[in-house]
Formats: C-alpha cells, structure tokens, sequence
C-alpha cells in the first residue's frame, strides 16, 4: 500500500540518501567489520551531505528539515544492512539531549559541529551491574568547586570510541531518597583527564559499530558541563526514551523489509527438483505470512510516526512498537535464513549477517520485556 508520510521533497531526500550510501557505505561493509569500526570520514561526508541531525534548526548549523528527514536516513541504512554507521544514535537520540537541555552556550560549543560530523556523540547509561535500572547506577559525580569529579565505569556504549562527546548518567547525589533523583547527566569530552575508552567488544552482530567501555577515574568535568539541573537526568532519560525506542522499531520495520526482498529473489533463481523454489507451495505460504506481517507493522509504524511528529505523547506505543518489530524482525530473518539452507549459515550471505544484527534490538533501548512493563503500566494495571 502507498505511503503517505512523506512529502515530495523527502522523496527526493530519500533518493539523495540512498546513492549516497551505495556509494560510500556498500562497499566497504565487509573492511568496517573486520575492523570493528567506521572511519570519522564517513561522518564528516554525511554532515556535509546534511544526514545528520536532520530535525535541527539553521541557527545551530542544521539542515532545518523535521523528523521525517532522519527516518529517511535510518530507512535507507538499515536497508542496505549499514548497521555500523549508528547516525540514528547520534542524531536523533543523543544530540536531542543537547539541543533540549543544554544551555545557550552549551549549544553554542557543541550542536553545530555535531550537525557536521566533526563532533560524534555517545550516551553512557548501561554499567557492568546495572542496564535498564538505571535508578541503581554506581557511577558518581561529586561536586568540587567549579567541577564534578567523575568516578565509574560504563560499558555497551555505541560509538564508544569515535565518541567526542559522551553524555553521562552518573549520581551527583548518591544518598537520595528516591535513589533516581540524585541522578544527574554530565557532558564529558574527549581529552578530558582521566576519562578513558577501553576496547572494542565483539559482539555477534553490528560487528563494524564501534561498542566500547569507559571508565572514569577521578575525571574532573567542569560543572559548566551539566546537562540541564542537578538532579533532573532521570527524568531527562524518561522524556527522550520515547524517540529512542521509536528509532528501533523504524530500523527493524525496514529491515525486515530488506531481507524480504533479496529473500524473494534468491526465492526466483535457487532451483530444487527442477524448478524455482519459490514455485513451492511452503515457500509461497510462509513468504505471504512474512509479507502480511511486515505490511501490518509498517502501517502501525508509519501512524506512530505521524503522531510523534506531531507532538503527541505516544509512550506507550512507541513501547509496543520497539518490542513487536524487533520479535517481527527476528522471526522474518529467522524464517527467510532457512530458504537459504546451509548457504544461510555463511557469513558472506547477507540474510545471515542480518539474523546476526537483529538480536541485540530485543535488548538494546531497554528489554522487551521492560517494554512490556511499560504498557501494562500505561494500561493502569
């Protein structure tokens, strides 16, 4: 069915967007995974094509588009299988932080360079103890005159060591009654004294997204650099989660598009018993199933959409979109991974690379099952 979300000049956007990416990032997919990494390039080749921070205003050195923009952008990278290239991350999860609670000076510093690439940006939530109760995180920042000294270690951060600027929850108050009212969000930069970046994971999937630890010791931060008020990074997280996990269900919905796709023609060309496999009768079956079910997911996305963009409060639905569409995605990359058969199982085939990607979006922007808890609570349950 037609979509109706867009306008013509985002067509022309998305047309834009997608030479661009098979351009600069099809090729060298294999090279960045090896290397468990992007080059800073890409980025500054993106900013000056203006895919990043396509929401931001011209007065702080954006492209002055709207939200539609930047699900274009994550659209045509999840379409092409770009999973390393985390723009979304940093345009539409973390610099909104920046652009919402920073002050005028703040963003002065920092948001125009991070509309050109030249500033990467991370957030730095998960520890080692402690994922989605981000009430109970042990990093701390202690008031020392015009600082925070930082203390703690984060890990699981995406773009944790192209980052330049990494957003930080850490406790400005350790003993606060609730314990997430002492939560408070530190700007750290890269350079400062004793902020350091450990390894690069490996992970099973999005293998070329740079995922690292950090570790802050005795980290002294200027207070300049606090994020809105003391105190207040708790519910500074709460607001800004909405879109996060908006950013997921939009990523999964046209991945498993994609992988519908390249399925359906592999489906055309591999022969068994002397005829296409696509003129088996499973293989029709199950392939309408998949189709059915990514048409439903794409019509509730693009509502969801709609109503984000026009300011609505979606919390809830943004919840049921992030944990639906990630379990659709990992059931369309489950079922189309067997019409490969054993060529499924190899790494050069594209279908496995893509299971391999889909798992970590059940966990990531908060479990599926925290999800869950969200909607019942939504639902006064």
């Amino acid at each position: 069915m037609e979509r109706k979300l867009f306008r013509e000049a985002h067509d022309l956007f998305r047309r834009n967007v997608r030479a661009w990416v098979e351009k600069e990032i099809v090729p060298f997919r294999d090279t960045w995974e090896e290397a468990n990494i992007v080059p800073r390039e890409l980025w500054r080749s993106a900013g000056t094509q203006g895919f990043l921070c396509c929401w931001m205003e011209d007065e702080w050195g954006g492209p002055g588009g709207d939200f539609l923009y930047s699900t274009v952008v994550t659209e045509e990278l999840s379409r092409a299988r770009a999973s390393g290239v985390a723009f979304s991350l940093h345009s539409d999860i973390v610099v909104p932080y920046l652009h919402s609670f920073g002050t005028e000076e703040q963003k002065r510093r920092w948001l125009p360079r991070c509309a050109t690439g030249e500033l990467i940006t991370a957030v730095a939530m998960t520890e080692p103890t402690t994922g989605s109760d981000l009430a109970a995180i042990r990093t701390t920042a202690i008031r020392d005159g015009d600082h925070y000294v930082l203390n703690g270690q984060k890990t699981f951060i995406s773009n944790g060591h192209l980052c330049d600027l990494v957003v930080v929850a850490a406790k400005t108050d350790p003993k606060a009654d609730p314990p997430h009212g002492g939560v408070s969000l530190l700007v750290v930069e890269e350079g400062t004294p004793g902020f350091h970046k450990g390894r690069l994971l490996k992970k099973i999937g999005m293998k070329a997204q740079d995922t690292a630890e950090m570790y802050f010791e005795d980290c002294r931060v200027p207070a300049t650099n606090l994020l809105g008020s003391e105190g207040a990074g708790f519910y500074y997280l709460m607001q800004k989660l909405q879109q996060e996990r908006l950013i997921v269900g939009i990523g999964c919905q046209a991945g498993a598009e994609a992988v519908l796709e390249y399925t359906i023609a592999y489906c055309r060309e591999r022969t068994a018993f002397g005829k296409p496999i696509s003129k088996f009768q499973n293989t029709q079956f199950k392939l309408a199933e998949l189709a059915t079910e990514i048409e439903i997911g794409r019509h509730f996305l693009d509502r969801l959409l709609a109503d984000h963009v026009a300011g609505k409060d979606v919390l809830k639905e943004t919840c049921m979109s992030k944990w639906w569409h990630s379990d659709m995605l990992k059931r369309v990359t489950d079922e189309c991974l067997q019409f490969f058969g054993g060529y499924g199982y190899m790494l050069e085939y594209p279908v496995t690379r893509a299971f391999m990607d889909a798992r970590v979006q059940r966990i990531y922007a908060g479990t599926n099952e925290i999800m869950k808890v969200i909607i019942a609570k939504r639902m006064g349950l």
